[in-house]
């Protein structure tokens, strides 16, 4: 039952975060052959401000070893 959280800057219309979540879902569903209804997207945004802190240390720079694409940035 694959779920993925998507955190990104505020700013894109639900519109575009509707259209991620549709094909990150037909992504999962294709490469891992899962049904839709298996599949749960979420998005959360995350201020410019608070990506560091939130994000980028404790899930980037801490987990570097489990990421499949990793980041060509830092946080310095």
């Amino acid at each position: 039952m694959p779920h993925v959280v998507v955190k990104l800057w505020p700013g894109k219309s639900e519109k575009q975060k509707e259209h991620l979540a549709m094909e990150i879902t037909d992504s999962v569903m294709s490469v891992l052959d899962y049904g839709a209804e298996s599949v749960s997207v979420a998005v959360e945004e995350i201020a410019p401000r608070d990506w560091a802190g939130k994000v980028y240390r404790p899930e980037i720079e801490q987990k570097w070893d489990q990421l499949y694409k990793k980041p060509e940035y830092t946080m310095e």
